[in-house]
């Protein structure tokens, strides 16, 4: 293929001109590096096939694959906790297509440095919680180590499994205008974005197929084997299948969409802290089956978080014992609890000197040139020139400077305010030369546009030594001018291609070397929390689908939805809503039922549609690792429909009603997935107890509000009851006339045939109140077995006729009497279910522990 060059201009370095999807040319921005055109204007040899392969799309199909990736992206839920963002927590996650690309030799350099970086950082972590020789010989100041919060002292001279610190191991590299590339921070406590970076592979894989097959590019998927390798090892008692699960913060984590993928790609069990316990000096997965001993945690809090007892005694997130338990021995932690301590880059001036102490070699990548404060000679060189440097807090999560703080970009009295600041607490602070990043090219409104870039490279510990992830996630900043890269201010991420010396798979089935184990049927390491979260995501999904019904039995009644016989109709729709919307007496019909339809779409209401449906996003992002990718996609879809349903003054009801017809179908898509995909295991059952449940309640509901109009029970308001109900169909392939009350009864409360009667759930619900209580081998049924039995009996052994007929002033008081018998025998079961097996799963709050929330910078 002849080169292309892009012709060299007055103002950026060059605007040349591409042919097809980059038709608009690439900006060369001067004094940077670019990672895909040289300073001559030609294509660096590792992009010239890919160019040439984007080349050739026509514009607007460059703009609907990418449309098809950012589609994929949302459907997978895909998403990054951007904190104080006016547009929620869950941001979907930002990517670009084009990949950063590079050559083989030049990450074989990238490759041996990391290795070596990895295992001179492992080394420095077991002499600071051993013998301590680095500090007795000079080598690290006493007062950088002990003042780093966290250097976590109970774990001074506890060896962690084959004298390993580092299991996973992430440090972010920048490349500078002259080519070399160098360390800007380094990644040990808890790295975050290996599972994003297979993402980012998934998603470019399936959006750009040809053009990544027909690159020789590096396969990520080997890397994750030989993590989960190690892991294995790592065990203390070396089962043939050890436990191990992924200990997250929770939902409100930055990078949680990460946790939950990567443990259900790994195959590990995502836990929070609630969902463990220490006896004996063993950690104990809590489940409904009982306690599991836990052999390995991989664990994304920081250290300092992870215990309450002998750390950080305010934390919420940790684990009371786990010192403990690690000290003796019993449970493997990774990374080893304590190695947050190397994060702090005022340990990098001194790697230099340790790396020839300790490996008897220089550093094959240097850090970028960094000062730390606590010296007093370091502190003077960086205020007198503050204005060239970028300074920074010396250790996560220091108060003192939340965020790196440009010095050319201060004022006289901010620049003399942080001078000040820096010598009053100079052990805090620490300055790193300003660095003119790199840039690699970002699709942008069809022309490839310069950003500045970071690179992120994962290292893992494997067989003795330490194996490099062959790409990694590199990250671009929101704009060709800025400063700062990061995720949190707007930035993206990119697929990262290494080119292979040969062709490869692009993926590999994960594979283990474990023994062949027994072949079992069902999983039994359902926690409480997860069950409670199970729960309600049924009940938010039934709890959708019945106030859709409701709404849309109403709004068909008005305006040029309605239809023949409407007017007697739409005041018993109303009427079934009137327990949830309060309007004013003698409000307009039709007028009071446009202002409840805007309720329901009004995110603040908590009764209404849309915030229904959030919860139900809400329940599966908590369970996400439990749900199949076509249920996460439908939760999505649901959430779709409901979100772009916008009314203005004017209500067109004919169009709202078809919209609601839409929510009706994903609700109704929702549930068939959870019946027909889901293993009939505890996760299916308690979701399906949910479902029944609130089904239960709104049958019971509906019911009594039909029965409060004595006078209005005739045709009209039966036939509401059937359309809310589903069942018009059935009953009038039953009985060819028009509805009567006491079939209608019939079919609602009685018939077991129908899937939406009562007795229907009531059935249900009394099979999976045995199959939940089996596990605990109790001789005698518990309480939940004894209302689940009542409540079915009371609904087989009810005479229909008797409860149908009218008392003599026209009332139906037994019935009435009835119903709100079996409503609070239906919540009593409801409380029950709850006591009994989520009694443990109490919500913690995120509030105290900012800091453990640190973003992914």
């Amino acid at each position: 293929m002849e080169r292309r060059q892009l012709p060299p201009d007055d103002g950026l370095i060059g605007q040349g001109s591409l042919p097809g999807a980059f038709r608009l040319g690439y900006p060369m921005v001067r004094g940077h590096w670019d990672e895909m055109v040289d300073a001559n204007g030609w294509l660096r040899p590792q992009w010239e096939n890919v160019i040439e392969a984007l080349s050739t799309f026509p514009h607007e199909e460059m703009i609907s694959r990418w449309e098809r990736g950012q589609r994929l992206i949302r459907e997978n839920g895909v998403t990054y906790n951007v904190y104080r963002d006016p547009r929620g927590l869950d941001r979907p996650w930002q990517l670009d297509p084009v990949p950063m690309i590079l050559s083989a030799q030049e990450w074989r350099g990238i490759e041996d440095a990391m290795i070596q970086r990895a295992g001179l950082l492992d080394r420095i972590l077991a002499d600071l919680y051993g013998p301590r020789d680095l500090l007795s010989e000079g080598l690290l100041p006493p007062a950088l180590v002990f003042g780093h919060p966290a250097y976590l002292r109970p774990l001074h001279n506890v060896a962690p499994p084959g004298e390993r610190h580092l299991h996973l191991y992430a440090a972010d590299l920048a490349r500078a205008p002259d080519g070399q590339w160098w360390v800007m921070s380094d990644r040990c406590e808890a790295p975050s974005g290996a599972g994003y970076a297979l993402e980012n592979r998934i998603i470019v894989a399936r959006t750009l197929p040809e053009v990544l097959r027909s690159q020789p590019v590096e396969p990520l998927t080997p890397f994750f084997h030989k993590l989960r390798e190690t892991l294995y090892s790592l065990s203390p008692r070396h089962r043939e299948s050890p436990r191990i699960v992924l200990l997250t913060p929770g939902p409100y984590n930055e990078s949680f969409f990460e946790h939950a993928y990567l443990a259900r790609f790994l195959g590990y069990t995502l836990v929070e802290a609630e969902d463990l316990t220490v006896r004996n000096d063993h950690v104990y997965l809590k489940t409904l089956d009982g306690l599991q001993l836990v052999d390995v945690i991989l664990r994304r809090t920081d250290g300092a978080y992870c215990d309450p007892l002998e750390l950080k005694n305010e934390s919420t997130l940790g684990i009371a014992g786990l010192v403990q338990a690690v000290r003796r021995g019993n449970v493997a932690v990774a990374n080893a609890l304590g190695s947050g301590l190397l994060e702090s880059g005022a340990m990098a001036p001194f790697l230099p000197h340790l790396a020839r102490r300790l490996l008897g070699e220089d550093l094959k990548m240097p850090s970028v040139a960094t000062w730390w404060c606590g010296g007093s000679r370091e502190r003077q060189h960086v205020l007198t020139n503050l204005d060239h440097m970028v300074i920074k807090p010396a250790y996560p999560g220091e108060s003192a400077i939340p965020q790196p703080v440009f010095g050319e970009h201060l004022s006289s009295i901010r620049s003399a305010e942080l001078a000040k600041a820096i010598r009053l607490r100079p052990h805090a602070f620490l300055a790193q030369e300003r660095l003119k990043l790199s840039t690699a090219p970002v699709w942008s409104n069809g022309e490839l546009d310069p950003r500045p870039l970071m690179l992120r490279v994962f290292v893992a510990a494997h067989d003795g030594g330490f194996v490099v992830m062959p790409g990694g996630l590199t990250r671009v900043a929101a704009e060709r001018s800025g400063n700062v890269v990061s995720m949190q201010f707007g930035g993206g991420s990119k697929d990262t291609w290494i080119h292979a010396e040969e062709k490869t798979p692009l993926f590999a089935p994960l594979r283990t070397i474990e023994a062949p184990v027994k072949l079992v049927r069902g999983a039994n390491d359902l926690p409480s929390r997860v069950a409670d979260n199970l729960y309600w995501f049924g009940r938010y999904v039934e709890r959708s689908e019945d106030s859709t019904r409701l709404l849309r039995a109403a709004l068909s009644r008005i305006g040029n939805a309605a239809s023949y016989g409407a007017a007697d109709e739409l005041p018993v729709a109303l009427g079934l809503l009137s327990r949830l919307y309060r309007l004013p007496e003698g409000t307009d019909p039709e007028e009071a039922a446009a202002t409840i339809a805007r309720m329901n779409f009004d995110p603040a209401h908590i009764y209404g549609l849309r915030s229904i449906v959030e919860r139900v996003q809400r329940m599966a992002a908590m369970v996400r690792d439990r749900l199949s990718l076509d249920t996460w996609r439908a939760v999505n879809r649901l959430l779709d429909e409901v979100s772009r349903i916008s009314l203005g003054h004017r209500l067109n009801t004919e169009d709202l009603v078809n919209l609601l017809n839409q929510v009706v179908l994903a609700c109704e898509a929702l549930s068939g997935l959870a019946m027909e995909n889901m293993t009939r295991g505890l996760s299916w059952r308690f979701v399906d107890i949910g479902r029944r449940l609130e089904r239960g309640m709104h049958v019971l509901d509906v019911l009594s509000n039909i029965l409060q109009p004595v006078d209005a029970v005739g045709v009209a308001a039966l036939d509401v009851l059937l359309e809310v109900s589903d069942s018009a169909m059935t009953y009038r392939s039953r009985y060819l006339s028009a509805p009567q009350f006491a079939p209608v009864l019939d079919l609602l409360l009685a018939d077991e045939s129908n899937p939406r009667s009562l007795a229907f759930q009531m059935v249900a619900l009394g099979g999976h109140m045995d199959q939940v209580a089996a596990g605990r081998r109790a001789a005698f049924y518990g309480p939940e077995q004894r209302l689940s039995i009542w409540l079915c009996g009371a609904v087989r052994t009810a005479e229909i006729e008797v409860l149908a007929r009218p008392d003599e002033d026209g009332g139906r008081r037994n019935l009435g009497t009835f119903l709100e018998v079996l409503k609070s025998k239906l919540w009593e079961l409801s409380e029950t279910v709850t006591r009994e097996y989520f009694t443990h799963a109490v919500g913690r709050s995120a509030g105290g522990n900012a800091a453990l929330r640190e973003p992914m910078p």
